[in-house]
């Protein structure tokens, strides 16, 4: 497979050896492992640049401050890769919560961006954003929607105002499963409401496209009901409706493949089903649709960010302990960015 250009860089992401993992469900996988995988993968000569990393236990202390900064840096070092975006973990502080989680919430989200400037004046991380959600479910916002959409947003603009002490950006990464972002009209007007100029969008191409099938948000349903996956440009009619309303605010981008359907392993709630990057029951063209994110309406590169991540939370572990799982999904990458990078 030729490369044809060197940007953006490709990453893969570490916290999918956590996430759906644990006491109930598989043992995780060892952020050592994860380096290991992701750097032994190749295409034709072309590899991972970077990872992008969940500040979460098992795989990282959040309160081991700079030292814990630097030993991440040695052991990503190590591999020769560089470090991108940061999963703040503010799930402890329900952003809906009381004044005490959301205190919780902020804190998480100062740890993180302490991390993420000195990793950035360590050198090894060149690009990328802080990731947050609400940390709060559909149901519980659902039981006050006004009050509980205000209480969010307030959240959010602490958040912020202690990133930008930092330098940092905060990307609200769309997920079916976040109270306030269930939706892509809920998280529009939350990103709106918010107002910062340090906060915007992470698109998982997974999660937006249950937007367009209306999960947890019926009215806000683009694709019809009883819709045939088969007819392709009903699918790229809805992605240019997605896409139009949150490309603007997308500051960060996970490729990914769906199967049209919910999934939810161990302690994870139900969010959209990442396949594998060969899956034959995938209803994306991965390399086509992740077009209309990294390109605007009139066909032009956004260039908004420096790289791309790669996102496959929920695979099995006998799955994930498979080199070729990483080939392939490496290989996908490469076709994204040829299709849609730049040199």
């Amino acid at each position: 497979m030729t490369q044809i250009n060197k940007y953006p860089k490709l990453h893969n992401a570490t916290w999918p050896g956590i996430v759906g993992k644990g006491p109930d469900s598989e043992p995780v996988i060892s952020l050592d492992q994860m380096l290991e995988m992701t750097a032994a993968a190749e295409v034709d000569g072309v590899k991972f640049d970077g990872v992008d990393v969940g500040l979460f236990d098992p795989h990282f202390d959040i309160n081991s401050g700079k030292e814990g900064a630097k030993r991440l840096a040695d052991k990503v070092a190590a591999h020769g890769l560089e470090i991108g975006s940061l999963v703040a973990p503010i799930w402890g502080g329900p952003a809906i919560g009381s004044k005490a989680d959301q205190d919780t919430f902020v804190d998480m989200v100062k740890k993180s961006c302490e991390i993420g400037q000195t990793l950035r004046e360590m050198g090894i991380r060149p690009n990328g954003i802080v990731r947050i959600d609400s940390a709060s479910g559909v149901s519980d916002w659902a039981k006050d929607p006004v009050g509980n959409s205000k209480k969010i947003v307030e959240t959010f603009q602490r958040a912020c105002d202690v990133a930008a002490d930092y330098g940092e950006r905060l990307a609200a990464e769309g997920e079916i499963c976040w109270g306030g972002m269930h939706s892509w009209r809920h998280m529009v007007a939350t990103l709106e409401a918010v107002d910062r100029k340090n906060i915007g969008f992470q698109a998982d191409m997974s999660h937006t496209l249950l937007y367009t099938m209306g999960y947890n948000s019926p009215e806000d349903r683009i694709l019809p009901e009883g819709y045939d996956w088969s007819d392709r440009e009903v699918l790229k009619d809805a992605l240019r409706k997605i896409t139009a309303a949150l490309r603007p605010w997308t500051i960060d981008f996970h490729v990914a493949q769906n199967d049209g359907t919910v999934h939810g392993t161990g302690s994870h709630d139900k969010t959209g089903r990442h396949c594998q990057a060969t899956d034959p029951n995938g209803k994306l063209s991965v390399a086509e649709d992740a077009g209309f994110w990294l390109r605007d309406e009139k066909g032009e590169l956004t260039k908004a960010f420096k790289h791309i991540c790669w996102d496959g939370c929920m695979f099995s572990n006998e799955v994930m302990l498979q080199q070729k799982t990483w080939n392939d999904i490496l290989a996908t990458m490469i076709k994204v960015r040829n299709a849609h990078g730049w040199s």
